[in-house]
C-alpha cells in the first residue's frame, strides 16, 4: 500500500519537466519510455508502486486509444496518492494527469509538427532516408526494453522458458500473418488466466 505523498509545487514542477524531457526520448511511441519512468516514479522517487505502475500500463494497453494513455494513469495514481485533505482526491489526480500528459505532449508535438514538415519538404535527401532507416533498431531495443520491465514482475525472466516461448510465437504470428493483435492479446490473457505463463 502506497503512503500518502506530500508533493510540494515544486515537486510537481521537477514531474512536469520530468516529463517534457523524456517526451522527446518517446521515439517509438511513449511505451518505449516505460523503463525511464520506472526508474524515475517507483524507484528514484517512490511515487508510485510497481503494483500501480504495471497496473497503469495494462489498464491503458487494454484499453481503445492511444497508447499514451498509461502516462494520464500514472499521472492520476500519482496525484490519488497525495492524500490531502486540503483538497479532494478526484483534483489531485487530474492534476497529475493535466501535468504529465502536458509534459509528454507538448515537446513532441511540437517538435514533431515541425520535423515532418521539413522531411517532406527534404524527403529525397540522402540524410532523411538515413535517419528513417536508423530509428528502427532504436525502437526495436526500446519497445523490447519496455517488454523486459514488465516481464520481471512476472518473476525471474532469464529463466522462464514459457514466456520467452509464448513471446517467440506471438512475434512470429505478428510478423508473418494478419491476425489481428486482440487475439494475441486476448490468447495470452487465457494462457495467464490458466496460469500457464
Amino acid at each position: 500500500m502506497q503512503t500518502a505523498l506530500n508533493l510540494q509545487p515544486l515537486d510537481w514542477l521537477n514531474l512536469f519537466l520530468y516529463y517534457l524531457s523524456i517526451s522527446l526520448l518517446a521515439v517509438g511511441g511513449a511505451i518505449a519510455t516505460a523503463p525511464d519512468m520506472y526508474r524515475f516514479l517507483v524507484e528514484r522517487q517512490g511515487w508510485l508502486t510497481e503494483l500501480q505502475f504495471n497496473t497503469s500500463i495494462v489498464l491503458a494497453q487494454a484499453a481503445p486509444g492511444p497508447n499514451v494513455l498509461f502516462i494520464a494513469l500514472l499521472g492520476w495514481n500519482l496525484g490519488l496518492n497525495t492524500g490531502s485533505s486540503a483538497h479532494p482526491a478526484w483534483a489531485a489526480g487530474a492534476l497529475g494527469v493535466a501535468v504529465c500528459m502536458l509534459g509528454v505532449l507538448l515537446p513532441s508535438c511540437v517538435l514533431t509538427w515541425a520535423a515532418t514538415r521539413w522531411a517532406r519538404r527534404n524527403r529525397e535527401r540522402r540524410s532523411v532516408r538515413a535517419f528513417k532507416q536508423g530509428m528502427a533498431p532504436l525502437v526495436i531495443g526500446l519497445i523490447l526494453a519496455t517488454a523486459w520491465v514488465l516481464a520481471s514482475a512476472h518473476g525471474d525472466v532469464a529463466r522462464d522458458w514459457r514466456l520467452w516461448l509464448l513471446s517467440a510465437v506471438t512475434t512470429l504470428l505478428v510478423w508473418r500473418t494478419r491476425l489481428h493483435l486482440l487475439w494475441l492479446l486476448g490468447a495470452g490473457a487465457l494462457l495467464g488466466a490458466l496460469g500457464w505463463v
